[in-house]
């Protein structure tokens, strides 16, 4: 059991059976009344973000989430498959269960599998990944603002706002969390 109070961020929490992650916390102490906790989970099952406030002092449970190194190998229809760096053993997720991620996995790839108790709740991938623009239309010179940006695609299908200077064959730096352009690699 862990106290409210001792919320961080990226904890994991387990609260009325369901599997959480604190995306956000903030302790608030009112004038009249108890002191609270308002917090952002966002739910390891379904990825929903929900707000919840607890009392402050109150204990949740800890989860204790594993995670496993593991190598993308590769997509067979709907289902795509990963083995375990270390044991070899293999893994197979469905579309559904890695949607976002999809954007920025590559063959061959390592990434971790956050499992819970022997159910497999999704993968982290590693905050930017090195992805190859594969179309683009040519960057235009004209009167622009600071910022003018045109749309890309990478070789995993992701379109990402880049620069105009970016052309077709360029390595860019992929912010997996949001999908941005960072830089070229």
């Amino acid at each position: 059991m862990i106290s409210v109070n001792d919320f961080k961020t990226g904890l994991t929490i387990e609260v009325d059976g369901d599997l959480f992650t604190v995306v956000d916390f903030q302790h608030v102490k009112p004038g009249k009344g108890a002191a609270f906790v308002r917090s952002k989970l966002k739910n390891l099952r379904n990825g929903n973000t929900v707000e919840r406030t607890f009392r402050a002092g109150e204990n949740v449970s800890r989860a204790h989430i594993e995670n496993r190194q593991m190598q993308y190998l590769y997509a067979s229809g709907k289902e795509h498959t990963f083995m375990d760096t270390e044991s070899f053993d293999q893994i197979n997720l469905e579309d559904k269960q890695i949607k976002w991620e999809l954007n920025f996995l590559k063959e061959n790839m390592n990434i971790h599998i956050m499992s819970y108790q022997g159910e497999i709740l999704g993968i982290n991938l590693p905050n930017s990944v090195e992805l190859k623009v594969i179309e683009t239309e040519p960057g235009i010179k004209g009167n622009t603002a600071q910022g003018a940006t045109k749309s890309a695609k990478v070789e995993t299908g992701l379109n990402v706002h880049v620069p105009l200077f970016i052309n077709e064959g360029d390595v860019l730096l992929i912010d997996t969390r949001e999908g941005q352009y960072i830089s070229r690699a």
